[in-house]
């Protein structure tokens, strides 16, 4: 439930409070390829949800460090740019779409040495307001790393199911157990009435509210976006518009439908998934985490957190793949289709332990349409189940086998 609209310096206090609670510093698996791509470009953009912790990582790397928020740091950045562009520390810019002049002077400073890799690192929340001015000014002279939410693999196997309920912010999710769901409640409110429209969201935070609730009703569905847009009283367009800013933004995720000349009819409409399951489940109202297995919606909100911790790893690797899923309109349908490593992997995710030959001969038949190199079933299991070219098996399981391709 989002909570009524309050004056903005009251909501900063209460997550000023959420955020800066100590937690231990979690390695992040995106370091490694965030420094191979360091060594490989003379600038690299880190972009993700706010609060998952870019800033913690930039600055686990040292150098120079400014927050472009802050007027004081773009004064240091004007004072000491000289200096910066000479020195051989890593210069850090965080929220660098608030200072759209720094890019023009890096490309500058890059181009005066253009063998000199590992300059800048530049931080945003949103993709499209700093993407379109890092495009022009430094394109070709730059990589992107995505920091993902909170990946299994970066927590003890034990605190697997909590990440999946609580969610995967370091400050208000898995690391925080007690701050849910206050912290996912104040972070939505801030994001409708502050963030969003600062970044240019052209909706009124009460509508930007409902839509998240509307959102999360209709997690790991069909899009529809003129049965959303009635409900909310706007044009079809309008809605579209705003759920491709919120897709920028980090909070909600669309799969594309899969395309394939077939003889079936296929559903052409996109998939959605709110990105983190803290927020979903708190729009949802679960207020504990032992109340989950009795909700309707747990089966859908297993395939998005799987799903969501799939791209993460392979992201978090730097492994490049392409996304969709699969449905005819006799109800045939396959979750996730990857294409990977040169290979059409077929993936259905089951929240049930219990994954029987019947389950893999299904997902076999189905794949078959695509002609799929392989098909997995990821279950919550601990016994792996293979057959000629189908197994099923855990999560774990699942992205230890995808890596290793």
């Amino acid at each position: 439930m989002i909570l009524p609209a309050r004056p903005f310096h009251h909501l900063s206090c209460k997550l000023e409070i959420f955020f800066y609670i100590a937690t231990a510093m979690i390695p992040r698996l995106l370091a490694t390829h965030l420094r191979a791509c360091l060594k490989r470009f003379p600038s690299v953009v880190l972009v993700g949800p706010r609060q998952v912790g870019k800033t913690t990582l930039a600055r686990s790397l040292a150098g120079k460090y400014f927050d472009l928020e802050k007027p004081q740091d773009r004064l240091r950045v004007d004072v000491e740019w000289e200096n910066l562009v000479a020195g051989r520390d890593l210069v850090t810019f965080d929220e660098a779409q608030n200072h759209p002049d720094i890019f023009p002077r890096m490309r500058s400073a890059i181009d005066e040495e253009r063998k000199r890799n590992g300059r800048f690192l530049l931080l945003g929340s949103i993709s499209p307001a700093l993407m379109a001015r890092v495009a022009e000014s430094l394109a070709g002279r730059l990589a992107i790393c995505e920091l993902p939410l909170l990946l299994a693999r970066e927590l003890k196997p034990a605190q697997q199911d909590l990440l999946w309920r609580l969610g995967g912010y370091p400050d208000g999710g898995v690391l925080a157990p007690s701050q849910y769901p206050n912290w996912q409640n104040y972070y939505l409110e801030l994001m409708a009435q502050r963030d969003l429209p600062n970044w240019g969201l052209a909706a009124r935070s009460t509508v930007t509210s409902r839509l998240f609730r509307m959102l999360a009703a209709l997690h790991a569905q069909p899009w529809n976006a003129s049965q959303a847009g009635k409900s909310l009283g706007l044009s079809y367009h309008t809605v579209n518009t705003y759920v491709d800013f919120l897709e920028h933004a980090f909070l909600v995720r669309r799969l594309p439908a899969y395309a394939a000349n077939l003889k079936k009819r296929l559903v052409k409409s996109p998939k959605l998934y709110l990105r983190d399951s803290g927020l979903l489940h708190a729009l949802l109202q679960l207020e504990r985490d032992a109340d989950i297995f009795h909700q309707p919606w747990v089966g859908a909100s297993w395939e998005g957190w799987v799903i969501g911790q799939l791209f993460g790893h392979l992201q978090s690797n730097g492994r490049a793949f392409d996304a969709y899923y699969f449905r005819t309109s006799d109800q045939q349908e396959i979750d996730l289709v990857l294409e990977y490593k040169g290979r059409r992997w077929a993936i259905e995710v089951k929240l049930s332990s219990v994954v029987g030959d019947h389950d893999l001969t299904r997902l076999t038949k189905t794949a078959a349409l695509l002609d799929a190199d392989r098909c997995l079933i990821i279950s919550r299991s601990s016994q792996r189940v293979e057959g000629r070219t189908a197994a099923a098996l855990n999560l774990s399981a699942a992205v230890e086998l995808l890596l290793a391709q």
